[in-house]
């Protein structure tokens, strides 16, 4: 009922506040924040061959699945992600995925500036991260042409998620 009611007063162009006990089972509570598409950093890709092309919402949710579990293991990185909530990460990973390659979705969580403040991510670390997402794209049998579209609207990001 709870994404219904987001994914309604999103349709109709009106913001919400999320509230921490709107949080889903495993979410820790975060301060109250407005919900917009525009969080997601980008605009969709207005194709659908691409969105076909990661195989929909259950492979956007498997590519999802991956890199956050490549991430909390890769030596590089697993530092930044180790104090995270993982069941928030995935889901807003996964609506802004979604969201970007023009699906049925909605995109939920925080600006980019905001999710990332005070994480001092690098630009190596961006780069690892990166990585892992084109490894979870190869693992899931996404083109590399189509894998292109979604990190070309990802890239210009990391201003916003570089910090030093």
């Amino acid at each position: 009922m709870y994404r219904f009611c987001i994914s309604a007063l999103a349709a109709t162009g009106l913001s919400v506040l999320l509230a921490a006990a709107d949080t889903l089972p495993g979410e820790l509570p975060v301060d109250p924040y407005e919900v917009s598409n525009a969080n997601a950093g980008a605009e969709p890709i207005a194709n659908p061959d691409v969105f076909a092309a990661f195989h929909g919402q259950a492979g956007i949710d498997r590519i999802v699945d991956d890199l956050v579990d490549r991430v909390i293991v890769d030596p590089r990185i697993e530092d930044i992600f180790r104090a995270s909530d993982l069941v928030r990460l995935r889901r807003t990973l996964k609506e802004q995925f979604c969201y970007l390659l023009d699906g049925p979705c909605d995109y939920t969580g925080r600006d980019m500036v905001a999710a990332h403040k005070d994480q001092g991510i690098t630009t190596r670390e961006f780069n690892a991260l990166v990585e892992s997402l084109q490894f979870a794209m190869d693992t899931e049998g996404v083109p590399f042409a189509m894998q292109n579209k979604l990190i070309a609207k990802l890239a210009p990001m990391k201003r916003d998620v570089v910090t030093r």
